[in-house]
């Protein structure tokens, strides 16, 4: 028996006889273009939407749109380029045209804020077809790199490391160079340095020094944490496997079918002042009045539970455990009861620890409480901490920690639910797509470019969710 036969490379073939035929009725692709399509893209901020009477005709923006959100995985301007020459559906999206790497590239640098707002008109069918529940939401993190290498990352600690290790290799070069100088007349066997390698190295060990004491000194000035030369905005930050120079990107998830609705990046370095933020932008996403968030410990933080609760913003989050006394074996402030009727707290051993005076410290307004007697107390021994009597701070807001506290141990399976909730983007975002990384510096360029990023998720989710022809009709509905 023999093989099945291919086409002779020499053979001529007929494609067919329209451009229309070359993706079926129901193709993904014919979605994406009704979505743009639709779209005002004058009124969304993108240039060139209206053309020019005069000049060179320029690229619809709406197709170059149509390139990016169609090159889910094909991130680098230069690999759509390629794509849009030999890929048959992208013939068809763009009706032929190839636009190069470098109108791709400034078409992606120039719209950063354009495709904030095409995602908002995603949200906006989202909505028309019934995919965001607008009850629970969860809130999270991930640290994604930048373009900036740990090399160019500087502290103080590191910056005074390489200062002294410079001002010690300049030490062994000039001792080499006059030795040098010292047994030239005496013949010797030839140095492993010339005079000229010894003073060409000296030069550029002071140029680099110079270069890290200026910026040792802005780092002074300017009261930086940290800098980066390469990226400014970007910082090192701890990640899931190990610490990563880049950025910190946030998400809310809707907990009905796990749709991303809303998306931000920082440059902080932790959760702690990100919660607040990102829920208010799902609930004017969602439309709501009323919304439940869940996140992790890395979210505790008194002051934007708060801002939640102003918002109609139910948190759950549970506690970390921080205090040093627990490590130790001793009372921590959890064994303390607090009275909020004779706001007071009561100690293990039953004594009143009562208010004695506020104050205002890093940021938070505090109320402090303390016991007498304790010296004559026998369970001083789990208390040795305080040199005298057990004092305890209580801020201004802890009512609003004591009852979310409280929500959690109630409905542990809520809690529970957040990591199949927001760690399901993150790892079809990373792993799916491998965008694990950033290709434009800047904060700004950088929330653009999330902004692509979480967008090609949702619209990979929805159309695992719905069928072609039903999203069409959506669209028109939407239009």
């Amino acid at each position: 028996m023999k093989h099945r036969r291919a086409h002779d490379r020499a053979q001529t073939q007929l494609l067919p006889e329209t451009v229309e035929d070359y993706v079926g009725p129901e193709h993904p692709v014919r979605f994406l273009d009704a979505f743009v399509a639709q779209l005002d893209l004058h009124a969304l901020g993108f240039a060139k939407a209206i053309p020019a009477h005069t000049g060179r005709p320029a690229y619809d923006p709406g197709d170059l749109l149509r390139l990016y959100l169609y090159g889910q995985r094909l991130r680098s301007s230069r690999a759509l380029e390629r794509e849009s020459q030999r890929n048959l559906e992208l013939h068809w999206l763009l009706r032929g045209q190839t636009p190069d790497h470098k109108t791709i590239a400034d078409f992606r640098r120039d719209h950063r804020a354009g495709f904030k707002r095409v995602h908002r008109q995603f949200h906006l069918l989202g909505h028309e077809l019934g995919l965001l529940g607008g009850e629970l939401i969860a809130v999270d993190g991930t640290k994604l790199a930048g373009v900036n290498s740990r090399d160019r990352n500087f502290n103080e600690k590191k910056l005074g490391e390489l200062l002294a290790r410079a001002d010690a290799r300049l030490e062994e070069y000039t001792a080499a160079l006059d030795a040098a100088d010292a047994t030239e007349s005496a013949a010797p066997a030839a140095p492993a340095l010339t005079r000229a390698q010894l003073e060409e190295k000296i030069a550029a060990l002071q140029d680099k020094q110079a270069w890290h004491q200026e910026l040792l000194e802005r780092l002074q000035k300017e009261e930086l944490k940290q800098l980066c030369t390469t990226d400014a905005d970007a910082r090192k930050m701890p990640g899931r496997h190990g610490r990563v120079v880049g950025y910190n990107c946030q998400s809310a998830v809707d907990a009905k079918h796990k749709l991303i609705v809303a998306a931000t990046v920082t440059n902080d370095v932790t959760d702690l002042r990100q919660l607040a933020t990102v829920a208010r932008a799902a609930q004017e996403t969602l439309q709501v009045e009323r919304l439940e968030v869940v996140a992790d410990k890395g979210c505790y933080n008194h002051a934007e539970v708060s801002a939640c609760a102003e918002e109609g913003l139910t948190a759950y989050m549970a506690k970390p455990a921080t205090s040093a006394n627990a490590a130790r074996g001793l009372y921590t402030k959890a064994d303390f009861t607090y009275d909020p009727e004779r706001d007071e707290y009561r100690c293990p051993a039953g004594t009143a620890l009562t208010h004695r005076f506020n104050t205002y410290e890093q940021g938070r307004a505090l109320r402090y409480y303390r016991a007498r007697g304790c010296q004559q107390c026998p369970l001083k021994e789990k208390c040795p901490r305080n040199q005298r009597d057990r004092t305890i701070t209580r801020e201004e807001d802890e009512g609003l920690m004591e009852a979310m506290a409280q929500r959690v141990q109630a409905q542990p399976d809520k809690l529970r639910s957040r990591k199949g909730l927001v760690e399901h983007p993150f790892g079809t975002i990373k792993q799916w797509f491998g965008y694990t990384y950033f290709l434009m510096k800047g904060l700004e360029n950088v929330r653009g470019e999330w902004s692509l990023m979480t967008l090609a998720y949702n619209w990979k989710r929805v159309l695992k969710l719905v069928s072609v022809p039903e999203l069409l009709v959506a669209v028109r509905r939407v239009a």
